[in-house]
């Protein structure tokens, strides 16, 4: 089945991009105030549809007929951009409702960022909307433009200067502000906007549901998109789905973090996974790029907005200098890129066409094309047709700029790539703004610095990897729901409840006298590990309620009733179920796999190295939902300690399929039981030789409140 749902496609949001005609409400007749700029802005821009003025006050508005009211404009606009203060909006939406309108945007600010009335507002003028079937963004918000038809329904200040007139890079913000200034950036980057979208409070709209309508639209190449939090998982899922179908690029800029809850102090699993790691994981399984920083997004949108994804991650280098080619090299050894060796057909071609030059990747061609340009030619040639790069990054410093040579050496690098235009070519130059855009229209991504170039490949080789990936599809089986007892469980009931699924604990036995304890402890085999057992203790070692190696049955006897005590001692309100007594653990590595319950996004799993020293190291994987074998084995592979897992220095190789069973498994009981559990734990889990399995050694389930 597919992994996208199938849900409509947002309604109103033609109308709200593409209006064949537009009033606006409260405009002003100054072009400098909020009310008036749009205005400003649509004649400006040479929008084609009819524009509506509307003032009581005055009998015309820049120029153009205005009118009293909307239910005099003389038919029913599109979209209708309203630049009235907050107390008069309930009227406003609801004469935009009676008129039929298809799509309304509110400047104004003051509602749920203000507090409880401006929240109880807010949701008043959303539920007018939504049951007048009315699209509406904001409030708060700077609206929204469409620069191939000329419509800007915005009063950012980011298009006084030049007005978007229709590239294929499209921004979605929540922040009015930072999707100005991205728009702003990408302007100075030679990056044209196609589409501009502001959402603020989202009262109506929200930046998922503007992802998922942009990226069906065929003339946008990326989306650039800015969120502080998200509402809606499911839309956002959604949109993310639809933009993975379309092989539509992301570039996502989450901030924010918030507190993982009264969780976080009952398990690692709540501490490791926060909120900001579950955005990292969503994004991963969706192939989405998460940008740190705005300078990354804005050059990872200018590579995206040529259309054109590597194939694979090697690369090749052509450089004029071998301090340059050492540079790249070093940077792409960070972001994972291959500069892999060329055949020896290739360096044999390289020696005969310059043999002053280097005859490997990378390529120092030295100074002798100077006098050559066919070298130059010769060697991106090479690069790419024997070489079977998957892109080629060229170091040329400040040697374009020059009147001298600068069209030369463009001319040069466009023969010698002109076949291979269906892989990036990258450029490390500086030069005069006029010289870099007459370098991208031949068809270069240009650069100033290796490290930004570099970082950029990566980005977009991630992508291509992200949309070769299939969609993570909906798990969890109505055969892995179980009934949890109210209140917490001690380890002995976690044990049971997850041993019912197949997770593998090694044999053991809850007793409750000295006696049994010593029977018990024959039983397993000595040495034994003894622990109390208690809902109301779940981190039993921070009281002495863990004994390891005991060693003979008179000492497991004393342990019991040690134990006991120490428990009585430390907490005499505690229910104490008894005492596990359970067989030492064979030797392997220690892991950790948890689930826990994310406010927004739902479950999610974890896997983790270092078991009891997981928090400490924080070397951990993350994923939104159930997981698939081959996404388990992506999620022990992404961790630094996945070499102990693998034959690390002579280490014996671990049963790596057996660790990603037991995520499958995790994951997919953490969903079934969505409505049920906080947070599931299994710390220290024993990975033991390859084919001889996994053994949980403990564990913690937290149910939700009120799970009964």
């Amino acid at each position: 089945m597919s992994a996208v749902p199938s849900t409509p496609v947002p309604a109103g949001f033609e109308q709200a991009f593409r209006p064949r005609s537009v009033a606006v409400l409260g405009a002003s007749d100054d072009p400098s105030r909020i009310s008036g700029r749009a205005l400003h802005y649509l004649r400006s821009a040479g929008y084609q549809g009819a524009v509506y003025p509307v003032n009581h006050k005055r009998a015309t508005v820049q120029g153009l007929d205005a009118y009293p009211s909307l239910d005099a404009v003389p038919e029913v606009p599109d979209m209708v951009l309203i630049g009235l203060p907050s107390g008069l909006l309930k009227q406003a939406i609801t004469d935009c409702v009676t008129k039929g309108v298809g799509a309304a945007v509110i400047y104004a600010a003051g509602f749920a960022e203000t507090g409880e009335d401006g929240q109880a507002l807010q949701e008043e003028l959303a539920d007018i909307a939504r049951r007048g079937n009315l699209r509406l963004f904001g409030p708060n918000c700077l609206g929204l433009l469409h620069a191939a038809s000329g419509f800007v329904g915005t009063f950012s200040s980011a298009f006084d200067e030049e007005i978007p007139t229709g590239g294929s890079v499209a921004v979605v913000s929540q922040s009015g502000a930072y999707g100005g200034h991205l728009a702003y950036l990408c302007r100075r980057r030679n990056v044209d906007i196609g589409y501009w979208v502001s959402t603020g409070n989202e009262a109506g709209t929200d930046v998922a549901e503007c992802i998922h309508w942009l990226a069906l639209q065929d003339d946008v190449s990326v989306i650039l998109a800015y969120a502080e939090g998200v509402r809606d998982a499911g839309r956002l899922r959604t949109a993310l789905a639809v933009a993975h179908e379309r092989r539509k690029p992301v570039v996502f800029m989450k901030v924010g973090a918030s507190d993982t809850g009264a969780a976080a102090a009952q398990s690692h699993t709540a501490s490791l996974v926060g909120s900001d790691a579950v955005y990292d994981a969503l994004f991963r399984q969706y192939g989405v790029h998460r940008a740190r920083t705005t300078q990354e997004q804005v050059d990872l949108a200018y590579a995206c907005s040529r259309g054109v994804l590597p194939a694979g991650r090697r690369v090749g280098i052509v450089t004029v200098s071998g301090g340059f080619g050492v540079q790249l090299c070093d940077a792409a050894e960070r972001y994972g890129l291959d500069v892999a060796g060329l055949p020896a057909e290739a360096r044999a071609r390289l020696r005969a066409i310059n043999p002053m030059g280097s005859d490997d990747n990378p390529c120092d061609t030295t100074a002798g094309w100077l006098n050559d340009m066919s070298l130059i030619t010769d060697t991106f040639g090479v690069m790419y047709a024997q070489g079977d790069y998957d892109s080629v990054i060229g170091s040329f410093t400040m040697l374009p700029d020059s009147p001298t040579y600068g069209e030369g050496i463009k001319e040069a690098i466009r023969k010698g790539t002109s076949d291979f235009m269906d892989r990036p070519t990258v450029l490390c130059m500086e030069a005069r703004p006029e010289v870099v855009r007459s370098y991208e229209d031949a068809g270069f991504l240009v650069y100033d610095d290796s490290e930004r170039a570099v970082a950029a490949l990566d980005g977009l080789a991630r992508l291509r990897e992200g949309f070769e990936r299939p969609l993570p599809a909906p798990g969890g089986t109505e055969t892995l729901r179980r009934e949890l007892p109210g209140g917490p469980l001690s380890e002995a009931a976690a044990r049971e409840l997850l041993a019912s699924v197949g997770v593998p604990f090694p044999a053991s036995r809850v007793v409750t006298t000295a006696a049994e304890a010593a029977e018990a402890a024959a039983e397993a085999g000595f040495p034994v590990v003894m622990k109390i057992v208690s809902p109301d203790i779940p981190h039993k070692t921070e009281i002495g309620g863990v004994v390891l190696g005991v060693t003979d049955a008179e000492a497991a006897a004393a342990e019991f009733t040690a134990l006991t005590a120490r428990a009585a001692t430390a907490r005499p309100d505690a229910r104490v179920e008894g005492v596990l007594v359970s067989p030492t653990a064979p030797h392997g590595a220690e892991i950790i796999v948890g689930a826990r319950r994310d406010p927004v996004f739902g479950p999610v799993v974890m896997f983790g190295t270092g078991g009891v020293q997981a928090e400490l190291f924080r070397d951990v994987a993350t994923r939104v939902g159930a997981v698939d074998r081959d996404e388990a084995l992506r999620m022990i592979a992404e961790t630094r300690g996945h070499a102990l897992l693998t034959g690390f220095r002579g280490l014996p190789e671990a049963d790596v399929e057996a660790v990603a069973d037991l995520l499958v498994t995790v994951s997919a009981f953490a969903v079934a039981n969505a409505d049920r559990i906080e947070t599931l734990e299994l710390n220290p889990v024993i990975v033991r030789e390859a084919g001889r399995g996994v053994l949980a050694l403990d564990a913690l389930v937290v149910p939700r409140e009120g799970t009964s």
